[in-house]
């Protein structure tokens, strides 16, 4: 069985700093790409970056590009997110999803879920 588990998240002020991680088991985590969502009230949920099972490949929605940084350790079976210069924008319910992969990352079709983490960020 498959789980996902974010760390947690918490509140900050904008201009602050926040890293989530997502520890993954009953899978093989090597081959696995891995994404961060988030979901803010009344939107729809959003990728906001994802990453390939080397570590080598990533890729980041245009609203975060520059300020967060995913990344991986294999061998702790673990993703990351590091969010940096946040924003009352950034305010959302983030999740870690999992899919396999043949090569490079996913923007679609993750399988697996873990179960959201609040981050909020004050102004």
């Amino acid at each position: 069985q498959v789980q996902l588990v974010e760390s947690e998240g918490g509140l900050v002020q904008a201009g602050g700093s926040l890293r989530l991680s997502c520890a993954a088991s009953g899978v093989i985590f090597s081959r696995a790409c891995m994404g961060w969502f988030r979901q803010a009230p009344g939107k729809e949920r959003e990728l906001v970056g994802a990453i390939d099972w080397s570590g080598g490949a990533t890729y980041y929605a245009d609203s975060v590009k520059g300020r967060f940084t995913i990344s991986r350790d294999n061998a702790k079976s673990t993703v990351y997110l590091q969010m940096n210069s946040l924003t009352p924008e950034d305010t959302a319910v983030y999740y870690c999803a999992a899919r396999w992969c043949a090569s490079g990352y996913a923007i679609s079709g993750y399988n697996y879920w873990g179960q959201g983490t609040q981050v909020t960020v004050s102004a």
